[in-house]
């Protein structure tokens, strides 16, 4: 990997991973145009790179988690159904679903779903305005929500934000806690492939990491941000349009065999 594959997928993950329009998807699909090898160190990266987006996040509602103890118990809470299932199904998801195919089929799918959850959204029916508002039961709904997301093309943001809409939470809120999701569940991801890949870190691949963290850092920043003025003006309808254009594009180019995996 050089210097402007790491910026590049920086970006890539900065941008894509609090929009609903699957970061995962979007680096699979990148890799494989740019011809890079799904390897321990590209695992690593892809991880150390996800530390930046989430420090991000923490960054923008620092002053929201900072002693709020409730909706810390909300977000644990929501977390655990996505933590067992992950360390349960993990691997063979990996092994088995990641690859473009899957995820281009992905894409066009929940494109769809968007589309039609915000068809049918109707905002007075939704009567949850603040994360700390969400019930635990509902925190538990939204963790099997999230985990939708671990089959890579169905975006995480995307199946929470959805699942909220569902639920009874405005869009803000729904975004709001997606983001805030984001925290535990990355977290205790990150950490654990870090510790499974810690041995394909050296100094000599060290400016490669940070580059592409402090690049999927600042771009995460500016994409939470886009996004929170985004939507209160705006429906989901467009990611979903561009997740059904995008997917359809990789299914084409795959099947003409302009690209291959």
């Amino acid at each position: 990997m050089t210097v402007i594959d790491s910026i590049i997928l920086g970006i890539i993950e900065g941008i894509t991973e609090f929009l609903p329009i699957s970061s995962t998807g979007h680096m699979i699909i990148a890799s494989t145009f740019m011809g890079l090898k799904q390897d321990a160190f590209q695992q690593t990266f892809e991880v150390v790179i996800q530390l930046g987006a989430i420090l991000a996040v923490v960054l923008i509602y620092f002053e929201k988690l900072k002693g709020n103890f409730t909706l810390w118990k909300k977000l644990i809470t929501a977390f655990i159904p996505t933590g067992i299932l992950g360390l349960l199904l993990h691997k063979i998801i990996e092994e088995k679903l990641f690859n473009p195919v899957v995820v281009s089929i992905s894409l066009i799918v929940w494109g769809i779903i968007f589309i039609v959850i915000e068809l049918l959204y109707k905002a007075k029916e939704h009567t949850i305005h603040k994360p700390e508002d969400i019930s635990y039961f509902k925190s538990v709904l939204m963790g099997l929500f999230q985990s939708l997301a671990m089959v890579p093309g169905t975006s995480r943001s995307g199946a929470t934000i959805s699942g909220g809409l569902i639920l009874g939470m405005d869009r803000v809120t729904a975004t709001e806690f997606s983001f805030l999701l984001a925290i535990p569940t990355m977290g205790a991801a990150t950490g654990l492939e870090l510790f499974k890949n810690y041995h394909t870190l050296s100094f000599n691949n060290l400016t490669i990491l940070i580059i592409g963290f402090v690049t999927a850092f600042i771009f995460a920043y500016i994409s939470v941000k886009w996004l929170l003025k985004f939507i209160k003006t705006h429906t989901f309808i467009p990611f979903g349009i561009y997740r059904i254009i995008l997917g359809s594009i990789v299914l084409l180019l795959l099947y003409f065999k302009v690209i291959s995996f």
